[in-house]
């Protein structure tokens, strides 16, 4: 089969630019794929761009609105890494209905009393899409810096106060649903080695 250099025929611009798009987004995907064995340095760097951010903005006084708005983003992703991809509280109402139209009850993702068997936690965010989408945020907001059209002049303790209120309704209501459905998000304690004594 020929290519069209070899035929003599010059490719178009738009597949130069398509090919060379394919090109970029393969490498950036080799370049992702390298470094995901190494979780504490890629949080690490992660925290680091925070702190130039946050250093950011508080040397220049401006751009809260944009702390802001990365700050609910970086929340929500965090609410997101915390719960589980099933949510116990759905299920439940899906078996009570169920249990009402009388028909066979479901089972619910996670372990209950009535079903002692072992289901590991399944978040509803991976902790590589919670790092990859917490830096690209990052990386916008810290871009949005530099731009006077998003420095919007806002009265900022109001807007801090705001956020803390949210964080602590928001962790709270998060903390109830895990004692309420008995789950935690995080391995702790020994890990379980099959296989030796």
């Amino acid at each position: 089969m020929m290519s069209a250099t070899d035929s003599g025929v010059e490719p178009s611009p738009v597949q130069n630019i398509s090919a060379g798009y394919t090109r970029i987004t393969r490498q950036y995907q080799q370049i992702l794929d390298r470094w995901t064995p190494y979780i504490m340095y890629r949080w690490l760097g992660t925290a680091g761009l925070l702190s130039l951010f946050f250093l950011r903005i508080v040397l220049s006084q401006g751009w809260f609105i944009v702390c802001y708005a990365h700050a609910i983003y970086l929340l929500n992703l965090l609410l997101a890494f915390l719960q589980p991809k099933f949510d116990p509280s759905l299920q439940e109402d899906l078996l009570a209905d169920e249990i009402e139209e009388g028909g066979t009850p479901m089972t619910s993702p996670l372990p209950s009393a009535r079903d002692d068997e072992f289901r590991p936690f399944v978040r509803r965010l991976p902790e590589w899409q919670f790092w990859l989408s917490a830096t690209r945020a990052t990386l916008i907001a810290l871009g949005c810096t530099f731009f006077e059209m998003f420095d919007v002049p806002v009265y900022w303790p109001i807007l801090l106060l705001y956020f803390f209120v949210l964080f602590a309704l928001t962790m709270r209501r998060q903390i109830q649903h895990m004692i309420k459905y008995k789950y935690v998000p995080f391995d702790i304690g020994r890990k379980a080695r099959y296989g030796s004594r």
